[in-house]
C-alpha cells in the first residue's frame, strides 16, 4: 500500500477551529446554557405547524430557489427579489461571499476580536486576513480599518453589534467609513443581532445598502428568531452580488422545513417583538446588576454581554459551570454571556457576584 496522501489545498494548513458554545452537562450539575447566542424561547406561533406540514415531504428536494422565503423577504424589507440570497445561516451566506470575492493574494478585512468564523472561512478561500484591533472601548476602529485597505483588499466586515463584545458602530461613524471605502471593495454589514439594538443611532444597514453597490447585509433567522438549528440566514446586497450568491450555494441547502419555518416566523412579528423585548429587559438588569458589583462591562445591543477577563477567563467559566451555567470563554481574553430565561441570569449573576468577591 502506497504511504502518501492525497495531496489537499495548503491553505487548510492550520486553520482554528470553530468553537460552539459547549452544552450542558447531562444529568450534571449544569443547568443551563448560556454558551451559545440562542433564543431561550420555543418557536414563534404558527411555527410548529408549518414545520410538521413540511416534514410530510421531506422524502422531495426543497425548493433551491426558496422562492416563498424570497418573496416574504422582498416584501417585508422592500427590496427587489433579485437582490436576495440565501443560505445556511448568515455563516453560511459569509462563506459564499468569500467564494465569490476572495482569493489566494486578496485581503479581507475585519476588526479582531470579532466572530471567530471569519479567520476560519478566509482562510479556506485562499485569502489573507488582516485583524484590525478593536479600540479600548471594544469597538471596532473604522479609521484604522479605512487605513488597512489596499488594492488587494476585496471584503470588508464589519459585525454591528459585535459578536462577542456587543458593540455598536453608529450611523455618522459608519456612513464616514463607507465613504472612504473604493467601490471595488464590498463591505458587509454582519447584522445577526439587528432585532435587539435599542439605539437610535445604529443604522439599518438596509437603509444604507440601498444607494451603495458595494455593501452588502447579512440577517439570520438564528437569533431573535429562535430558528438556529434549522440553519437559514439571508443576504440583501445589488443584484450582482445576490447573484453572485446563488451562484456560490449549496445546492438545495435551506431545507423546506427551515424555509417554512422562516416565512412562519416573519409572520408572527407581534409575538416577536415581544419575545425580543423581553430579552431586552433582562440584558438591561443583567448589565446593570455586573456594574453594581463593580464589573466593567461594555454597552451592548446584543442578547449578550461581555467581560474581558484575561488570564482569569478559564477560572470564571469554571466558576460558572459551577453555580449551573455554562457560559463561552474566549481563552487569554474574556467571557461572553448570553441573556437567557431570568431563572438562568440570576444564576449567572450570583457566580459573578461569588467570583469577584474572590478576586
Amino acid at each position: 500500500m502506497s504511504e502518501t496522501s492525497p495531496k489537499l489545498r495548503a491553505e487548510l494548513a492550520g486553520i482554528p477551529t470553530y468553537k460552539p458554545g459547549r452544552p450542558a452537562a447531562a444529568g450534571g450539575p449544569v443547568a443551563y446554557k448560556l454558551s451559545s447566542n440562542e433564543n431561550p424561547y420555543p418557536p414563534l406561533p404558527g411555527v410548529m405547524e408549518s414545520v410538521t406540514a413540511a416534514a410530510a415531504s421531506f422524502n422531495r428536494y426543497p425548493d433551491m430557489a426558496c422562492a416563498g422565503l424570497t418573496a416574504e423577504l422582498a416584501d417585508r424589507f422592500g427590496v427587489p427579489a433579485a437582490h436576495i440570497a440565501t443560505g445556511t445561516g448568515s455563516v453560511g451566506v459569509a462563506q459564499q461571499l468569500l467564494q465569490a470575492t476572495s482569493g489566494l493574494g486578496d485581503e479581507v478585512v475585519y476588526a479582531w476580536r470579532s466572530f471567530e468564523a471569519y479567520p476560519i472561512i478566509t482562510q479556506i478561500s485562499g485569502a489573507t486576513s488582516v485583524q484590525v484591533p478593536l479600540t479600548s472601548g471594544e469597538v471596532h476602529d473604522l479609521d484604522a480599518m479605512a487605513d488597512a485597505i489596499t488594492d488587494r483588499t476585496r471584503l470588508i466586515f464589519v459585525c454591528n453589534p459585535n459578536n462577542p463584545t456587543g458593540t455598536v458602530v453608529r450611523r455618522a461613524e459608519l456612513e464616514r467609513f463607507l465613504d472612504r471605502v473604493p467601490g471595488d471593495v464590498l463591505v458587509v454589514l454582519d447584522e445577526a443581532y439587528r432585532e435587539f439594538i435599542r439605539d437610535a443611532e445604529v443604522p439599518d444597514g438596509v437603509e444604507l445598502y440601498r444607494d451603495r453597490p458595494n455593501v452588502c447585509v447579512l440577517r439570520t433567522f438564528s437569533k431573535a428568531y429562535g430558528l438556529a438549528g434549522l440553519r437559514v440566514g439571508f443576504a440583501i446586497a445589488h443584484e450582482p452580488v445576490a447573484a453572485a450568491l446563488r451562484k456560490t450555494a449549496v445546492p438545495f441547502g435551506v431545507s423546506q422545513i427551515a424555509q417554512e419555518a422562516a416565512i412562519a416566523s416573519l409572520r408572527a412579528e407581534d409575538a416577536l417583538l415581544g419575545r425580543v423585548g423581553s430579552l431586552v429587559g433582562e440584558r438591561t438588569r443583567v448589565v446593570d446588576a455586573l456594574r453594581a458589583q463593580g464589573w466593567t462591562v461594555p454597552e451592548t445591543q446584543a442578547n449578550f454581554v461581555w467581560l474581558r477577563l484575561g488570564e482569569r477567563t478559564a477560572a470564571f467559566a469554571e466558576a460558572c459551570e459551577g453555580h449551573g451555567v455554562v457560559v463561552r470563554p474566549f481563552a487569554g481574553e474574556g467571557v461572553r454571556i448570553t441573556v437567557g430565561e431570568t431563572e438562568a441570569n440570576d444564576i449567572f449573576l450570583k457566580a459573578a457576584e461569588d467570583f469577584r468577591k474572590e478576586i
